[in-house]
């Protein structure tokens, strides 16, 4: 039933993408709902059962692991409340499944700070509402499930009417017509499965249908930054400590005698008398490890009370440090050939295959950035962040890209900087499942994260520089200009494809056939409260000879305006705007 939802929601992701409100060419809620439901989907693959429970607890734990983007993290909280329901269970009723459903509508309502209705949240709400009502007096799962699609879609049919900028457009919710297609993929099973179809072979074809991967955009080598990646340039072999990086599973279940009771308190103290890097998640009846020690053996022997080891993985980081060097690919690291399944670091490494080198001593902070372009990362950069990953619309970090990255720093507190609206819930995701100490500063655009990294300071307390870091942020007006994908009109704004659209905040004031007139439109509408600084970052489309006739027409305009013009390199967008 997941792997035709699944599919189902894959073939429509398109559909879904071209819902978003604004007409921008890079919405993506169906791309994050795909991605997200492919990674449930994939470790639904790798641990089948029978009992629903077990199914269903591995489905949400892959969701959750590769939620990417507001919709994605949503949907993973509403499997991951759906499975804790039915954790218990080998079979369930329909009312176990309605109760099921309304348990993971709540969860993901407590995981949004702000609910928004006429979204993804009410369809959901008001599907499982229904299907809670409807129990009580019917017991045929099939029907149930019909009247959830059902009531689902009334719900998203009805989203304009509670999100004005959805009438105004003239669409639905876009992550909830993309929960829609993953009920309409439950019923089609079930349709199926009463006609008498074989679903083994539907089964087949379906996962045949779903991709491994979905492949995400790649740097040419040439685009790729010069300097090496500095986590691993900066340090030489002998300097790794911990030189055996560890990673394996505790099987609860497996052995055949009888087992200690786990403390994970003293279990992790154990293992940093002679280890960093650690990261312990128990989950039922599996314990996943992950250690960086001197001595594995004594990392086992200190397991194996616990229970039978599983998936061992054992690297010697000094030996990987050495091949880097010799073959001069730091950049490239050792990824070779390996699928790039997440965000892509913009040192040129996959966060997947971050090695988490640590130094003797940890840094009392590390910060970790989302960026889109060279030029932008280079920004960050210097202005000592430590990690950068590529993110913009399409290319959404997941919750695991994050946890990689933080793993990955050896500080004793760690700030995320998404960077996105659309990024904000995956990164406070992967900082409450971390075990590291990690803030989130909730930046939305490029602007306001380079804003927050100049008001960090690395001789304050953590929550000082938090309120520092949001209020620079807060105080940074940002612009950004793009194309427009369609036609449409949005808060007396009439737009057709093709126009230049300048975005202040999250709202569209100008649309124009010419770049340079959208870029000054949007620039007076940005200046009217005033202004002591413009930076301008210019993308990769934008051209040198427009890019100082709109510096020149500034510094006219405004004569006392400083101006600081820096390349950013940003696909899609010509032209990032921060006044301060």
């Amino acid at each position: 039933m997941a792997l035709l939802g699944a599919e189902l929601l894959q073939h429509n992701a398109e559909r879904v993408n071209a819902l978003n409100v604004f007409p921008v060419p890079d919405g993506d809620t169906g791309t994050n709902m795909n991605l997200t439901m492919s990674s449930g989907v994939r470790e639904l693959r790798s641990r089948p059962s029978e009992d629903i429970g077990k199914a269903a607890e591995a489905l949400s734990k892959g969701l959750l692991m590769g939620a990417r983007g507001n919709s994605g993290v949503i949907l993973s909280q509403l499997f991951r409340g759906f499975a804790k329901s039915l954790a218990t269970l080998k079979e369930a009723t329909a009312a176990d499944l309605a109760a099921a459903l309304q348990y993971g509508v709540d969860m993901a309502y407590k995981a949004v700070v702000k609910p928004v209705e006429g979204t993804i949240l009410t369809v959901a709400k008001e599907g499982a509402k229904h299907a809670v009502q409807y129990a009580r007096r019917n017991s045929e799962v099939p029907d149930l499930i019909r009247e959830l699609h059902r009531r689902a879609d009334e719900a998203l049919q009805r989203t304009p009417d509670q999100l004005p900028v959805l009438k105004q457009v003239g669409v639905v919710d876009s992550g909830g017509q993309g929960l829609v297609y993953i009920y309409e993929g439950f019923v089609r099973y079930l349709t199926d499965l009463e006609s008498g179809h074989d679903t083994d072979s539907m089964y087949v074809a379906t996962e045949a249908a779903m991709p491994e991967e979905v492949p995400m955009p790649v740097p040419k080598p040439s685009e790729r930054r010069a300097e090496p990646s500095s986590a691993q340039a900066r340090l030489a072999t002998e300097d790794i400590e911990f030189l055996y990086d560890m990673e394996f599973f505790i099987n609860r279940t497996r052995s055949g005698k009888s087992m200690m009771f786990f403390d994970e308190s003293a279990y992790k103290k154990a293992l940093e008398k002679d280890g960093d890097s650690i990261l312990v998640i128990e989950d039922d009846d599996v314990i996943k490890v992950h250690v960086h020690s001197r001595r594995p053996g004594d990392v086992f022997n200190l397991s194996l009370p616990y229970g039978e080891l599983t998936d061992i993985h054992i690297l010697n980081m000094r030996e990987q440090h050495r091949d880097i060097v010799e073959h001069d690919a730091v950049i490239a690291g050792s990824i070779g050939s390996a699928d790039l399944s997440g965000a892509e670091l913009l040192s040129g490494q996959a966060a997947s295959e971050v090695t988490p080198v640590q130094a003797f001593e940890r840094a009392p902070y590390g910060i970790i950035a989302v960026a889109m372009g060279e030029g932008i990362a280079e920004m960050f950069l210097a202005s000592d962040v430590d990690t950068v990953l590529s993110g913009g619309q399409t290319m959404n970090p997941s919750t695991e890209d994050f946890l990689k990255a933080i793993e990955a720093l050896a500080a004793d507190h760690i700030f995320l900087l998404p960077n996105n609206g659309n990024i904000i819930l995956a990164a406070e995701q992967a900082a409450e499942l971390s075990n590291s100490n990690v803030t989130v500063i909730p930046t939305r655009t490029i602007p306001q994260g380079l804003a927050a990294v100049l008001a960090f300071k690395e001789d304050q307390r953590p929550e000082r520089n938090r309120d520092w870091m949001k209020g620079a942020a807060e105080a940074v007006v940002s612009g950004q200009v793009t194309k427009s994908v369609r036609d449409t009109s949005i808060d007396g704004v009439d737009i057709r494809e093709g126009d230049y659209i300048g975005i202040k905040e999250k709202a569209i004031v100008v649309s124009d056939g010419d770049l340079l007139a959208a870029c000054q439109q949007l620039l007076g509408s940005m200046l009217e409260g005033g202004g002591e600084l413009l930076t301008v970052i210019a993308g990769a489309e934008a051209e040198a000879e427009l890019t100082a006739t709109l510096c020149e027409w500034a510094e006219g305009e405004y004569p006392d305006l400083e101006i600081e013009v820096q390349p950013g390199g940003q696909p899609l967008y010509p032209y990032l705007f921060a006044v301060e």
